[in-house]
Order: C-alpha cells, then structure tokens, then sequence
C-alpha cells in the first residue's frame, strides 16, 4: 500500500480514537492521560505530546466531549517517517513522562512520506523553523537570517468575539492601563481584507481577525504579540481555560479556533509572540512556582502550538517585582520555568523575557539572570525613547560579556500612556522612527513592535484596526529592507561614536561595512581611522525606502576621519551606507 505524503514544514495531524470523556468529567483528561507519540526518520526522531480534542473536530462543533485524541507535528526531514503513539492513564500523569496503565487507541502506528514544501514567499512553510543563534532569528534548515517588524498591541488579541466561550470578566477604569468596557474585539474594519479561500469556522466566523493578519502582512509585517492568559490583568478576557476559576481544564474548541489563527498567521509569515502570563498574574499559578498548574499549562501549549514554525515564548509582561507590582516571581521562579520550557520544547523555540521599563527595577532582575544559558534573550520595554538604543546596547554588551549573547527585541515603547499614537496624531512617527526603530536595529536589536499606549483613543486593549497606524507600518518595513537587503547585520556591532555630529546611531563590520542613522541633513563625518580601505557612498531614505541613492561625495577612504557628505536632498533625516570597494 502506498504510503501517504504530507510535505515538509507542513504540521500533520494525526487523530486516535480511545477512551469517551469531556472536559469536564470527573476523570479529568487533561491530567489523567497521557498522550505521547514517537516520530522517526533515519536522521532523527522526535517524542511529542498529544492532547485531548473532545470529538476531534471542535472548533466546528464546539463539542465538550468525545474520544478523540490528537497529535500535531511537523517534520523537519524529506523521506520516510514511522510513528508509534501510546495513550496511558493514571493520576496526575499528564505531569509526568513515564508511568501508567496502557490504553488502548486507534492508529497506534504507522508511516508516511515527507516530500518538499510546495509554498513560496514569506510563508514559514517554504523556510523551516525559526531558532536563536547567537542573538538573532535564523532559519534553522536554509541558515538564512531573519528580523522581525510588527504589531505589540492589542495585547489581547485573542480576546475575540468569534472564539468559543471568549468574553470579559470585568471592564476597568484602573489608573496606569487602558480602559475597557464590556466589549470584546470583533475587527470589523477588517472584514474587507479577508479573501476568499481563506479559513473560517462555523459558517463563517473569524473572517474579522483573518482579515486582520492579511493587512498586516500586506504591509511586509511578520509578527503580532498576544497573550494567551490574562486572567487578573488589565484585559481580563483571554484565557485558554473552560472556565476562569479553574485551571485543571481547557477549552477544547476554542484552542481549536486559536489554532486556525495561528495557522493563517504561519502561512502569511507572521511570528507568533505568545506571551504567557501578565505582571498581575505571574503568582497565580503555583504562586509563581513551576508547579503542577503551571507545568500544566505550559504542556497544553506545547502540545497544541508547539509546531508551528515561527514562534517565541516571552516569559510573561512586566515579569519580576517593581513599585507597582510587588507580587511577583523570584529569579529562582523564572530559571525554572526558562527550564521547563526548554525542557518539554522538542522544536527549540526562543525563549525571552519581557522587562520593565527603567531603572533600578529591570536591572535588578535581569542582572542577576544575564547568562543564564536557558534564557535567549530580553523582550524589551523601554520608557524614554531617546534612551532606547542605549538600553539595547547595554544588555547585548552585558550578555556577551555572561558568555550567553542576548537576543533582543524592542516590544514596547513607552512612555506607557502613549507608544505609538495613530498616524492622525503623527504622520511620519519622527522620534520613534530615529531614536526607536533605526537607533535600536543599528545597536544590535532583533527586531522592533509597536505598543499602542494606554491612553490613545486606539489604545492597547480596544484597537480593532490596524489601519489607525498605517504609515508606522510603512516605515518600520523600509528599515527592514534595508537590513535584510543590504547588511550581515548578525555579523556587525554598534559603535555609534564613529560618527559626529552625535545623535547618529551606527553599526559596523569592521573594514567591510558601515550603516548610520544621521538625524538630519547637514554634514557629518565617520572615523574610519582603523581601515585603510575604500568605500563607496550610499544613501537610503528612511521616509520613503527604494534603492540606494547618490549624496555629493561617492567614495571615502579609510585611515582617518572622513566627511560623509550630504544627502541627496535636505530636510529630513537619513541612512549613510559604505561599503568596501572590492578591488
């Protein structure tokens, strides 16, 4: 019998008939069996989790109840694979990785074939995997280098109205967020930009939050944060519970509606942040230990969205003890759970950790975990703009220094009443596209988000168009054409005073390469007094992107400090490119 083909990067599905139950049966099946599924090719082998799917079917039934369990995985290798799934029973097995009685399943075994993925573009499906390799994004199959630009609000994301069992527990007027009503996200501005063959579930739902990700990654956008638990926090209405209050049992179809989501986000190239907890409830669970509540969850998540291609884990908002916080996880509190991510992850996905916003309160925390080899690097949030690129720097310098170099990504700029207002407000974002975006990608960075701020009328919880900031999308995409198509950016290092006037963020490999942010148009020199190579002059235009333009002097010389020249014309600010002649 010929054997079925799936592709490669494509996540199967396999499904395996065993015992009736439900979400809420006495025998809790979230933490009474055990599903666990060994895939082997001749190069390598992988053990992944399974999870309960109540009718195997549910984000279309929305069933509670059924035999179904499920197993999702995407292979890595072209050519035969062969499986072997065993379902056991037992209390509280779900929190251990041997023990129990064998039940007896359907599908128990069998084999397939892998042949190359037939997808092209920015879809993850045509690259692989995404890993950490020594502080930036890379492709883990092609080794091509990768960095991401995108949207850090709304924050609750998945609060949506077309999810199963999805609503707001309470509205809040808290000073410090932003305020809610009772109304949960519909995208309806969106609606347009959903397209036909695009998913959806039960005659039609989801079309808003589709349509929402194909703006976005119209816009060349490849990433969006969400929380998948904001229970206590300013939202409070995303959790991936069947109820709020207990943390033993999941919501099987809306998981299952999550998954499409993910899914269409995967294939339209658009990394999935997925924050797992908030700075309100980072005690909740196990009070902040890596107890059974908590390995729990984490294992659902692993199960279910574990296989998708692009995706980081970010410890939690605002993670560790702070004024305003002073409930909050200890340093030995984080190692654990950076350990038990790790630990249960078979794919190595990046794991960060989202910081406060200043001082003393984030380096309080991070210095006493810098280095810690589990730990890939900092989600960032920084109050003051102008200091942004400072912050990155610093803690790039500071982790090279641990011997773990940090991945960093600037996911929040504050202050924390305002971040990115709407285009309205500011059409062309001047201090967050210099100070923010160029300063923060020229020191190191790997990557750059958008907080929508607590006070704007389009704010951090309630935003349902992402049109509001349209031209923030267009910039944030120039900056990155610009280091995917002209810099080995993972090679080169910050040395911002090479160039005065101040106020130029530059970044460097060394006799090779130099690129500068200048914030206006006068004249400035770069000290290239530790090369004697020649260089040619390049312009790039960070309002409107393109090619490469000529300024009024075309190539330097090394060996001293040299003028730059001007721009192609004044006004605004710009990116100076040398590169080295190569004769």
């Amino acid at each position: 019998m010929d054997l079925i083909n799936y592709q490669q990067w494509h996540t199967i599905t396999l499904p395996f008939e065993g015992p009736e139950t439900s979400e809420t049966a006495v025998d809790n099946p979230f933490l009474n069996y055990r599903l666990t599924v060994e895939f082997k090719h001749e190069e390598t082998q992988y053990k992944i989790r399974g999870f309960y799917a109540a009718d195997g079917n549910a984000s279309e039934t929305s069933a509670a109840s059924g035999g179904v369990w499920q197993v999702r995985f995407t292979p890595n290798k072209i050519g035969k694979w062969s499986y072997v799934a065993k379902l056991d029973k037992g209390d509280d097995i779900a929190l251990k990785e041997d023990g129990g009685t064998a039940i007896e399943i359907s599908n128990a075994s069998g084999e397939f074939m892998v042949i190359p993925s037939d997808k092209g573009g920015s879809d993850f499906r045509a690259h692989g995997r995404l890993v950490n390799d020594g502080g930036y994004f890379r492709f883990e199959n092609s080794g091509k280098y990768w960095i991401k630009g995108g949207a850090d609000s709304p924050e609750n994301l998945l609060a949506f109205e077309d999810f199963d069992d999805t609503y707001r527990m309470q509205s809040s007027n808290d000073d410090g967020e932003a305020k809610t009503n009772d109304t949960i996200h519909s995208y309806k501005p969106h609606l347009k930009d959903w397209k036909e063959g695009d998913p959806t579930w039960q005659d039609g739902k989801g079309k808003g939050l589709i349509g929402a990700m194909n703006y976005l990654a119209s816009k060349g956008m490849n990433v969006a944060y969400f929380l998948t638990m904001n229970i206590k926090g300013d939202g409070k209405d995303v959790w991936p519970y069947v109820t709020p209050d207990d943390f033993t049992r999941f919501d099987v179809s809306k998981l299952d509606q999550w998954e499409i989501g993910f899914q269409h986000m995967q294939s339209k190239g658009i990394l999935l942040h997925m924050v797992i907890q908030e700075t309100e409830n980072e005690t909740m669970l196990d009070g902040g230990d890596t107890g059974p509540l908590r390995q729990l969850y984490f294992r659902e998540l692993m199960a279910r969205f574990g296989h998708h291609l692009g995706m980081k884990f970010n410890l939690g908002e605002e993670n560790g003890d702070a004024e305003f916080t002073p409930i909050s996880q200890n340093d030995a509190q984080r190692r654990a759970m950076t350990d038990f991510l790790t630990e249960i992850d078979p794919y190595n996905h990046p794991i960060l950790l989202h910081t406060h916003s200043h001082e003393p309160y984030r380096a309080l925390i991070l210095d006493s975990i810098v280095g810690f080899k589990n730990l890939d690097g900092l989600s960032l949030q920084v109050d003051k703009r102008q200091g942004a690129a400072e912050v990155v720097t610093e803690w790039k310098q500071k982790s090279e220094r641990a011997g773990h170099n940090w991945m960093i990504t600037m996911d929040e700029i504050g202050m924390w009443h305002t971040g990115a207002q709407s285009d309205s407000l500011t059409p062309n974002h001047d201090s967050l596209r210099g100070d923010v975006l160029w300063g923060t990608l020229l020191s190191g960075a790997a990557g750059v988000e958008w907080y929508f701020g607590a006070n704007n009328r389009y704010n951090d919880l309630n935003t349902e168009d992402w049109r509001s900031r349209d031209r923030l999308w267009e910039l944030t995409k120039h900056a990155m054409d610009f280091f995917q198509d002209y810099l080995p950016y993972w090679e080169m290092r910050p040395s911002h005073d090479l160039v005065d006037p101040t106020g130029g963020y530059c970044l460097k490999k060394e006799g090779e390469v130099y690129a500068a942010h200048l914030p206006n148009s006068m004249e400035h020199t770069i000290n290239l007094g530790a090369t004697r190579n020649t260089y040619e002059v390049k312009w790039f235009d960070p309002l409107r992107g393109g090619e490469l333009k000529s300024g009024s002097i075309k190539t330097v010389k090394g060996g001293r400090v040299v003028p730059l020249g001007l721009p192609p014309n004044s006004g605004q600010d710009w990116v100076v490119l040398l590169t080295a002649s190569k004769d």
